[in-house]
């Protein structure tokens, strides 16, 4: 199976088939639109939490960063006057300083995240949807932003004119999306931003094309007109989408086969329907690893019968 990823909310359902299925069997290929240069390192924030979450370290309070990190370094630097804009654990930086060295060392992204992966004792195979910079940038009244500028530092609190992929006409799938494409049937959409976490790895060229060829299903990460969480809602609205579960059908509308809606979202299930897509409904807020467990489960089951 392939499971195409951001953060938070995929992890969570990852977190259920890594129980459910062989770990080996499972292929992540994960958002790096989201990546930025932070004092010197390379931070790739959607494949740090698939690394932390396949070797035990996730925080599940936060479902980012590692458990029991430590800030120390972040503030003696903020108390040095230099102000990174984000908070960055100990521990956490650590993998972006080892990442950041196999980059200067020659190696590309892919490479360097399977030795990580090798390292951290992770059978699963992750790999970041492309090897070349991608930059997801929120146009504000105010001008252009990188995304971790909109969400982190200004806490999504900017109006969003425009979202857009700086780099993304130019960037190729990474060699191990490709690899796992060519090996694979299942594709699952997990329930990450459809805007920023998932929009753009289905944006690189060439990739629609591949995933009308495959069986496909994804799992809305809204219940009613809400998100479950992050900005999806103020950024689904700005592309021009319903913040719905009718507006993630619309975004994935060529590529889909079904769409899992919330037990507590049937009012959508009729508007998907008329867009020629099955509907389950299963619970997908994953209050629980059994809950995530369930709903994996159910997924497969789907898979076996499209």
């Amino acid at each position: 199976m392939i499971v195409l990823s951001g953060g938070t909310g995929t992890p969570k359902l990852l977190d259920g088939l890594r129980h459910v299925l062989p770990e080996d069997d499972i292929n992540v290929v994960v958002n790096t639109a989201e990546d930025l240069w932070v004092s010197g390192n390379l931070i790739t924030p959607d494949i740090d939490t698939v690394l932390y979450l396949f070797s035990d370290r996730i925080d599940k309070g936060k479902w980012w960063g590692v458990r029991d990190d430590t800030f120390s370094t972040h503030e003696a630097m903020k108390l040095a006057g230099h102000d990174e804009g984000m908070m960055i654990g100990d521990l956490d930086r650590a993998t972006h300083i080892m990442r950041s060295e196999l980059l200067r060392q020659g190696m590309s992204l892919t490479d360097a995240i399977q030795k990580m992966a090798s390292s951290f004792g992770i059978s699963s195979h992750i790999f970041p949807m492309s090897d070349d910079p991608v930059s997801t940038m929120i146009t504000t009244p105010s001008g252009r932003i990188h995304f971790q500028d909109f969400w982190v530092k200004q806490h999504g609190g900017p109006e969003v004119l425009e979202v857009s992929q700086d780099g993304i006409g130019e960037a190729s799938m990474s060699p191990g999306v490709l690899e796992a494409l060519e090996k694979e049937d299942w594709v699952l959409i997990g329930p990450s931003n459809p805007i920023t976490s998932i929009g753009p790895i289905i944006s690189l060229p060439g990739m629609r094309k591949i995933l009308k060829e495959k069986k496909v299903v994804a799992v809305s990460p809204i219940i009613g007109k809400e998100p479950i969480s992050g900005p999806a809602g103020k950024l689904m609205g700005a592309c021009g989408f319903d913040v719905s579960s009718v507006g993630v059908a619309e975004c994935y509308n060529d590529i889909l086969d079904v769409l899992v809606l919330d037990i507590r979202d049937e009012a959508a299930g009729d508007a998907v329907k008329d867009m020629g897509i099955d509907v389950i409904f299963k619970d997908t807020l994953m209050s629980s690893v059994d809950v995530s467990m369930d709903l994996a489960k159910s997924i497969i089951d789907i898979f076996k019968r499209i």
